[in-house]
């Protein structure tokens, strides 16, 4: 792995164990092993730019894993129940959902800097797209599909921070659950 993909790495690690003001640049030079004048090498900007490379990193792993479960799946129903199945094993087994989710980077960091916010926005519409495009596939119309893939989103997110703050896998459970009755009823209508 070259240096710069592993300062983005390690970064996105502590960046979403600690968020991005509890994170230092020393933490992240010690962690990496790297002085300060290799990590301003491949990230002149600092920071901040290392911050909107992680975002970046995130965008990929998340929207490759979630592309891949919808692939998998015939229906919405069953591929949101198998992705939100994948992260309570995952919150149950490494007592953290971190990989899947920048919510607390979005909240600390999103009002603070354009490129940060929009690196969060591009991911966040990029969920909502796999989403929206299965819906469509699923029978419904755009503008249904639109709606309902927002509704995904947040209603994940919300979860995997209840998740998070509550030191259990229940919130994603009950999304688990009730998700697919408010796909159905949409279908109803």
């Amino acid at each position: 792995m070259d240096t710069k993909s592993l300062i983005i790495e390690i970064a996105t690690k502590l960046f979403q164990q600690k968020g991005y003001m509890g994170v230092g640049l020393s933490e992240i030079l010690k962690a990496c092993n790297i002085s300060k004048g290799s990590l301003y090498h491949h990230f002149p900007n600092g920071k901040e730019e290392l911050l909107v490379a992680c975002l970046q990193s995130l965008n990929e792993v998340i929207t490759l894993d979630i592309e891949n479960i919808f692939d998998q799946h015939p229906t919405t129903k069953e591929a949101t129940q198998a992705m939100i199945e994948k992260l309570i094993v995952h919150f149950e087994t490494e007592g953290t959902i971190v990989g899947y989710t920048f919510s607390s980077i979005v909240s600390e960091m999103a009002s603070l800097s354009e490129p940060v916010r929009n690196a969060c926005s591009l991911l966040y519409s990029k969920m909502q797209r796999i989403y929206s495009n299965k819906l469509v596939a699923d029978g419904f119309s755009t503008e249904t599909a639109h709606s309902i893939a927002l509704t995904m989103v947040a209603t994940i997110e919300g979860g995997m921070l209840l998740c998070l703050t509550q030191n259990a896998s229940d919130p994603l459970k009950t999304i688990s659950l009730v998700l697919p009755n408010i796909l159905q009823e949409f279908k109803k209508e």
